[in-house]
């Protein structure tokens, strides 16, 4: 995959950071591989990609035994940040971290419009994550 369109894939990222209180984000794999992130620079993102999806597996699996629909996303909250994923398609997921005090109403809109944005880009270009490479930490610079 070219270096624009993981620009593309980035930029929506920046876009739904500068449109809400958004403190880091990162487009990964449902098995945890990183793809494009925008994340402070003291974080891991090969760890925040990897355990970002495990607890998203988590909760699917959790609701899976309780016979209930799918899950939609899975907020884990610490005494001073909320991580946030959400689904962004079949194979990909969308992970925002954000202050305890944001407006959680807004993130999560913007953070379902990234998601379908991610989602549909990913159809149109038809763009397979089981090929992709990992991005550069959190500097949005690829290999």
């Amino acid at each position: 995959m070219d270096k624009s369109t993981k620009e593309k894939f980035l930029d929506l990222i920046r876009d739904m950071k500068n449109a809400s209180d958004v403190l880091g984000a990162a487009i990964i794999t449902r098995d945890g591989l990183l793809f494009v992130s925008d994340l402070p620079e003291d974080i891991n993102t090969e760890i925040f990609a990897a355990m970002s999806a495990t607890m998203f597996g988590a909760a699917e699996t959790a609701t899976l035994e309780l016979k209930k629909s799918p899950v939609e996303r899975v907020i884990t909250e610490g005494e001073e940040i909320k991580l946030i994923s959400t689904s962004a398609g079949e194979n990909a997921m969308l992970v925002s971290m954000v202050s305890n005090d944001s407006d959680l109403g807004l993130i999560l809109m913007e953070m379902e419009k990234t998601a379908n944005l991610v989602q549909d880009m990913m159809s149109t270009k038809k763009i397979s994550l089981a090929n992709i490479e990992n991005t550069d930490k959190s500097s949005g610079s690829f290999p």
